[in-house]
């Protein structure tokens, strides 16, 4: 028995199945570490075990150290929100429209038989913008179909003619002398701000042509004045600022007033007219426009003829066709079926009212047919009457013929009879050199 041997026997070491309850006779007992006999110590998870360390046992353990273990990193976990309870509010009443049951299953599946002509399909005209993309028409034969069916349709178009008809209907008045019924949205302001502003025009366009405006000591100047003193008491137009223009055109054989009293007569009439019956006979009629309103008139049914146009013009570019051929075709018909027969119509009127103001400024009414009929002579190619803005001369004759009876009334009731006879007794005396006094 050596040495060795003999040291170990007498230390008295514990067994080694409960060497774990045997305190260290050095030190006590310690966790997280593990000494070796040469005295070093590795730390190492969790380990508790009596640490018993006799100078024998340095001699007896001679392993060389072990290497350090490195405990794995424990993963970083990232932070979340707080935990809040939510709200959630549950019906407890049945649902409103039950579930559809199912079709029951022995029912045979539905057969269509396919139409005997089926239709085209669809061609649009299809266009490409500058990046390539196909472009479609907004409004096509069949959106337009659906969009004429559609109940929001009817009642849309249902106010739109309640409202107009509304609209017309508060605005009709009644015409002076001729007791006809018109439809008239304009005041008389707005027509004398449209009559200054044509005036205006006028007289641009008139400086710029070079035309010449006869001086008022002029003799064809004097007796268009003389005529209109005469005429306008008993027009009922007093009170607007009459001015007179004379214009040198001896081819020009017109004369028109404009609303605001700017009266503009050319120089070729006067001699059509030549005696102031005659002269008064136009003069009367050019006024009488202004007494019957008409350029208001005209003014207000441009509206309605506006709205056709423009609608049937915007219809026709959604539909593909030419919006101008539209517009050309569209105011062509208007005029022929609406503009031209209205316009006839008041020149009539103006016709009418121009003949009882100069009877009853004591002219004589008949001088009206024997201008008419020298107007007729001298006329030229004319278009036919359905075409024309104005009605025919022969037609106007035939028209003041009838009226002549009224209007020889009309200069009976004004007390001209004795004011024309004592004119005619002065110009026989004058031509006989007898002086009645």
């Amino acid at each position: 028995m050596t040495s060795l041997a003999r040291e170990l026997r007498s230390s008295k070491l514990p067994q080694r199945h409960d060497r774990r309850n045997v305190p260290s006779p050095t030190k006590p007992f310690t966790t997280g570490s593990l000494f070796y006999a040469n005295g070093d110590a590795s730390p190492i998870t969790k380990v508790c075990r009596p640490q018993a360390q006799p100078a024998i046992m340095s001699r007896l353990f001679r392993a060389p150290p072990l290497p350090l273990r490195r405990p794995h990193p424990i993963p970083a976990v990232a932070p979340t929100a707080p935990f809040r309870p939510t709200t959630r509010a549950v019906s407890l009443l049945p649902p409103s429209r039950p579930a559809r049951p199912p079709p029951p299953r022995n029912r045979p599946p539905r057969q269509t038989k396919p139409p005997a002509f089926p239709p085209p399909p669809r061609r649009y005209a299809t266009y490409r913008d500058p990046y390539g993309r196909e472009i479609r028409p907004l409004l096509t034969s069949g959106s337009f179909g659906r969009a004429a069916r559609s109940p929001n349709t009817y009642l849309i178009v249902g106010i739109a003619v309640s409202g107009a008809f509304l609209f017309y209907f508060s605005n009709l008045e009644t015409v002076p002398v001729t007791g006809r019924t018109r439809f008239n949205v304009y005041g008389p302001d707005t027509v004398r701000e449209a009559g200054e502003m044509q005036y205006r025009a006028l007289l641009y366009e008139l400086e710029k042509q070079g035309a010449r405006i006869l001086p008022d000591w002029d003799w064809r100047a004097l007796r268009v004045k003389r005529v209109m003193r005469k005429l306008i008491p008993f027009s009922g137009m007093a009170g607007e600022d009459w001015e007179i223009f004379v214009i040198e055109d001896p081819h020009t054989q017109n004369a028109f007033v404009l609303p605001g009293g700017k009266v503009f007569v050319f120089s070729g009439i006067l001699p059509m007219a030549r005696t102031d019956s005659a002269l008064a006979a136009v003069l009367g009629h050019e006024i009488a426009h202004n007494v019957a309103d008409h350029v208001g008139e005209r003014m207000s049914a441009a509206i309605g003829t506006n709205i056709i146009l423009y609608s049937s013009m915007a219809l026709v570019g959604f539909l593909g066709f030419g919006p101008l051929l539209m517009h050309w075709a569209g105011s062509q018909f208007l005029d022929i079926a609406f503009g031209n027969p209205m316009s006839r119509l008041q020149e009539s009127e103006a016709d009418y009212i121009g003949l009882m103001m100069m009877a009853e400024a004591c002219y004589d009414p008949a001088d009206a047919v024997e201008f008419w009929e020298r107007m007729e002579r001298a006329k030229g190619q004319e278009v036919p009457e359905w075409l024309s803005t104005h009605p025919s001369n022969m037609s106007r004759i035939k028209k003041i013929q009838e009226w002549l009876p009224k209007a020889e009334e009309k200069r009976q009731n004004s007390d001209c009879h004795t004011t024309t006879a004592f004119a005619d007794l002065f110009k026989r005396a004058l031509s006989r050199g007898v002086i009645i006094i």
